[in-house]
């Protein structure tokens, strides 16, 4: 009898881990990988994000001439023409990502994931996660074709347009998140698809702006702007602090606009 009481008492008590603290609040793996193969399965985000860059860039941008008229030091405009449709296909991703919040929310799901032990913030930050997951894979699928298409540009121009563009495309996953929770789920990507196009061609994207115009002169508040200028930064242009700002006002609004929809949204009983 008192050997067993002994024994007992003698028996350290399984200890509780600790909760987690600091980033790993903050990342969840697990559900970050559900999100990647969410991601995956949704076809026409994968199409437009994947394909459409692609189409373009072989469309508007393999024309013979092109391989010859150099735009920088070491690159010819079939150079800069991908880096523009990279570009593009990274917004594309990154609001096709970050509106797939409508459709959750319509389903009921974030009403689920608050019974969980996720956080808020984690929600938010794997959403902006995956968004930028699928952006750099359709950066790296616009380039490598770019590359086989006679695409010319020095080493570092490649890297450093790639990761700028990638890195730049946060600022419409902020705002495709924030469209997910503002606009109704019927009517979000109908609405974000030719935003982002027209947002596109105002940035210069598709047609190259002529400086001394009112339309250029326009163009300079539009999101797609800065991001438009410092991606192509590395092809030999000169560095604009204009685009500078820009980017950041507008990663600022779109980022508050996510935050405030956001805090609406999980306040809701």
């Amino acid at each position: 009898m008192s050997a067993a009481v002994s024994t007992a008492v003698e028996t350290p008590r399984a200890t509780r881990p600790a909760p987690p603290r600091g980033l790993a609040t903050l990342v969840n793996t697990r559900y970050l990988r559900i999100e990647l193969r969410r991601l995956v399965r949704n076809r026409r985000a994968m199409f437009f994000s994947l394909l459409m860059p692609p189409v373009f860039f072989l469309i508007f941008g393999t024309a013979s001439a092109y391989r010859t008229t150099m735009v920088g030091p070491h690159a010819n405009v079939t150079a800069y023409v991908a880096v523009s449709m990279a570009l593009y296909g990274a917004m594309l991703a990154s609001v096709s990502g970050g509106a797939s919040v409508s459709v959750e929310r319509a389903q009921g799901w974030t009403r689920q994931l608050r019974l969980t032990p996720l956080r808020p913030a984690a929600y938010v930050v794997t959403k902006l996660g995956g968004a930028l997951a699928l952006g750099a894979v359709s950066i790296a699928v616009t380039l490598t074709i770019g590359a086989f298409s006679h695409a010319q540009m020095s080493a570092a121009a490649w890297v450093g347009c790639a990761l700028l563009a990638w890195a730049g495309s946060v600022v419409f996953a902020a705002f495709g998140l924030f469209m997910g929770y503002l606009l109704p789920t019927e009517n979000v990507m109908q609405v974000l698809g030719p935003v982002t196009a027209l947002l596109a061609f105002a940035g210069g994207l598709f047609v190259p702006l002529d400086k001394g115009s009112l339309f250029y002169d326009i163009a300079q508040f539009t999101p797609t702007y800065g991001l438009a200028q410092l991606v192509r930064w590395p092809l030999g242009g000169d560095f604009s602090w204009v685009a500078v700002v820009n980017v950041v006002a507008w990663a600022v609004v779109f980022g508050v606009g996510a935050a405030w929809r956001f805090r609406r949204d999980t306040a809701r009983v």
